[in-house]
């Protein structure tokens, strides 16, 4: 079983993104076209659960299919859309989840989404410590219920992704 634990922030986490960065782009050359360090672990400062979360951008969604063998001979679970239509997610790491790939086509809403808010708490440290308050208590609220501990944060990241995008 999965735990849901949020820790300080680890000045590890940049390198561990870069290092599978790169790892990822060669195994999807022909279809990788970007990979961004998203979620809390990429702002500074900020708490976060200890696994690196991934947005990649590929010339083809469906074509991202094809390469699921080389996915996993690289450690990653497909798991398809997973509740995000356009989305392809995988996972690394089973219950010690360590990374998690997000992959949309270029141009796809959801890339601006995850930027824009990425962008909004690296700008805002105040804000990134309110919800470093709020994922702290959700984690302890949540007793590793994955499902209700994102419902207690959305709240705070729909309002605030509001005001990432209006910008």
């Amino acid at each position: 079983m999965r735990k849901i634990i949020v820790v300080p922030y680890d000045d590890k986490w940049p390198e561990m993104f870069e290092a599978e960065s790169l790892l990822i782009k060669k195994l999807l050359d022909g279809v990788a076209k970007d990979v961004h360090h998203i979620g809390s672990t990429s702002v500074p400062g900020l708490s976060a659960k200890p696994v690196i979360d991934m947005l990649l951008e590929v010339s083809d969604i469906n074509e991202l299919d094809t390469y699921n063998s080389l996915m996993a001979r690289a450690g990653y679970v497909a798991r398809g859309e997973n509740g995000i239509p356009g989305r392809r997610y995988f996972i690394k790491g089973g219950d010690q989840r360590s990374h998690q790939v997000h992959a949309f086509a270029v141009g796809d809403s959801q890339i601006l989404k995850h930027l824009a808010f990425r962008g909004y708490l690296r700008r805002n440290k105040d804000i990134a410590g309110k919800y470093a308050e709020i994922k702290h208590s959700a984690a302890l609220l949540s007793r590793n219920d994955v499902h209700r501990y994102s419902t207690l944060k959305s709240d705070f990241i729909e309002h605030h992704l509001q005001l990432a995008l209006a910008v």
